[in-house]
């Protein structure tokens, strides 16, 4: 584990705060992360990054690998060096990728203006902004089931959001003909297979939707978002693919000058904040 500790301290002193949206602030003895910095941006406590870093915790979870490569912004190969040094297998060839680079992290940090979020190639989400869980709510709230978007819209609906009839049914079709296409590129993947072999023994909308065995990607649909604290907000919602590490980048954009991208605005400013209501 010596060289774990290592690498991990590396790391995380070549992050700068700037990188991950952190202001770099007074008196910093280091230019990267501090650690208590890094185990806010990974979802674990400092005292854990602080026994990984002595060298005194032991078989860290791939969840934990997935998360601090996530945080770190590692590369594949460094990402992978982290699972090995771990004693962890890295993830294979034939499974659904989950990691997130430095190069799809850095447009998530750009694009703060807009809803947006990443999604694997099950529709699994990964990583969002905060305008992304004002407009949808905080994705970070949701059960593990409920995080996978599939799972969530055949089981549970999609209250809060309206389409036109035209656009639920090309959504809904694309969803199911999007999740074979990722079965036939990961057959490996026992965790998709499972997700599959639950949506057909609960959902028949999903099984009949699956018994068409339609093959297609998901591109873009036109939804209207109900439940937010600005009041409905109709957007455009298109889904960029990442080639080498296939995952799906949804923005949601309204058109400029419009009432909807006034909202959008407002947002971005409100955050997760309710708006009070008006008096009067």
């Amino acid at each position: 584990m010596d060289e774990f500790a290592g690498v991990l301290r590396a790391w995380r002193e070549r992050v700068s705060p700037a990188e991950v949206g952190l202001p770099a602030g007074p008196g910093r003895r280091t230019a990267g992360l501090r650690r208590e910095e890094l185990a806010a941006l990974a979802g674990i406590s400092v005292d854990y990054i602080v026994r990984l870093e002595q060298g005194r915790a032991r078989n860290p979870s791939p969840q934990l690998l997935r998360a601090l490569a996530v945080a770190l912004r590692l590369t594949d190969q460094e990402r992978d060096h982290l699972y090995r040094v771990a004693g962890a297998a890295p993830p294979v060839a034939g499974v659904v990728p989950r990691h997130i680079g430095p190069g799809v992290q850095r447009i998530v940090d750009r694009l703060s203006d807009v809803p947006l979020a990443v999604f694997s190639a099950a529709h699994d989400i990964l990583l969002w902004n905060p305008l992304w869980a004002a407009v949808n709510g905080d994705p970070s709230a949701l059960s593990v089931p409920d995080r996978n978007l599939v799972w969530r819209y055949f089981t549970s609906g999609h209250e809060g959001t309206d389409f036109d009839e035209q656009h639920e049914e090309e959504f809904a079709s694309d969803l199911a003909a999007d999740l074979r296409a990722a079965v036939g590129r990961y057959p490996h993947d026992d965790e998709l297979g499972r997700l599959v072999a639950r949506l057909r023994s609960v959902s028949p909308e999903f099984e009949r939707r699956w018994s068409e065995a339609r093959v297609a990607e998901h591109r873009a649909s036109r939804k209207t978002v109900t439940r937010t604290a600005v009041g409905p907000i109709t957007v455009d919602c298109d889904v960029l693919s990442t080639p080498g590490a296939d995952l799906r980048i949804v923005v949601y954009t309204a058109a400029p000058g419009s009432q909807d991208a006034e909202k959008l605005a407002l947002l971005g400013v409100t955050g997760l904040q309710a708006l009070a209501p008006a008096v009067g």
